[in-house]
């Protein structure tokens, strides 16, 4: 999720009459993060880390994705989930999603209002979404009213407290609140759900290996690139494009020091 500025653009794929497909630009919104941008892998990998890590939940299950953006995530728990319901509300998006990975039912719709029956799902995923979400304990009630007792409310989120360190407001614009993760433990018990794993998402031995060359942060390096408007140095770019999924951890140990949250919640 990168913090909230301009960069690269998402792709779009169309066809032409005669099935050829080629990929057309989709304005990036700050949101979302997408696969094969260089600039963009760090975030992208950072991401695909926490689905990795959490797809061993969905296997054989009924699934949906609530808030699917690109749609590379729901495509990876397809691999291994029975069906996959991927469900965006941006319109253009949503039709991206389908296009580009015709494997997922993708469904137009609003996370306040989720556009599922009563208990008809094994598992909600919801990978970097809730912080962007207004109402929060609304959503989960949500979440919680479409799953199956049993069933699996898979959450990641940024760490409030290292994302937007420091500051009473998020640092990124498109996010209306982030979270702690105490007060992600109390919205989900609160939703009448029991967590089943806290967790956090930090950066592996290669990573911080990254960290120290580039003045302490590899954040912080790209974020002083894209703010100042600058171009990429050579070595960040290489840098930055050579991450990969593996090297992220995924630890219960000092959850205030993650930089993402992870959590998973059974409905009893």
């Amino acid at each position: 999720m990168t913090p909230g500025w301009p960069g690269p653009c998402y792709r779009r794929v169309t066809s032409d009459y005669a099935g050829r497909v080629t990929v057309e630009p989709l304005p990036l919104t700050g949101e979302r993060t997408v696969p094969g941008i260089p600039a963009e892998n760090y975030w992208f990998r950072r991401h695909e880390a926490a689905y990795l890590d959490l797809v061993r939940h969905c296997t054989g299950a009924v699934v949906l994705e609530a808030g699917c953006g690109e749609g590379y995530g729901a495509a990876l728990i397809a691999r291994h989930a029975a069906r996959v319901v991927a469900l965006d509300y941006d319109l253009q998006t949503a039709a991206h999603a389908a296009r580009a990975y015709p494997e997922l039912a993708v469904v137009r719709g609003n996370l306040a209002a989720l556009p599922l029956a009563a208990e008809s799902v094994d598992v909600v995923a919801n990978l970097q979404v809730i912080e962007h979400l207004w109402d929060q304990e609304g959503f989960l009630a949500e979440c919680t009213r479409v799953l199956r007792p049993g069933g699996r409310l898979i959450v990641t989120t940024p760490n409030r407290i290292t994302f937007s360190a420091g500051r009473d407001t998020p640092l990124n614009p498109f996010h209306t609140r982030e979270l702690a993760a105490g007060e992600l433990a109390d919205l989900l018990t609160g939703a009448g759900l029991v967590v089943e794993l806290l967790a956090g998402l930090r950066h592996g031995p290669a990573l911080r290996a990254l960290d120290a060359r580039f003045g302490g942060s590899i954040i912080d390096a790209q974020v002083a690139v894209v703010v100042d408007d600058n171009p990429w140095p050579a070595d960040l770019l290489a840098a930055v494009e050579g991450v990969r999924s593996a090297d992220f951890e995924i630890t219960t140990d000092d959850l205030d020091a993650s930089l993402d949250l992870v959590a998973v919640a059974v409905r009893p």
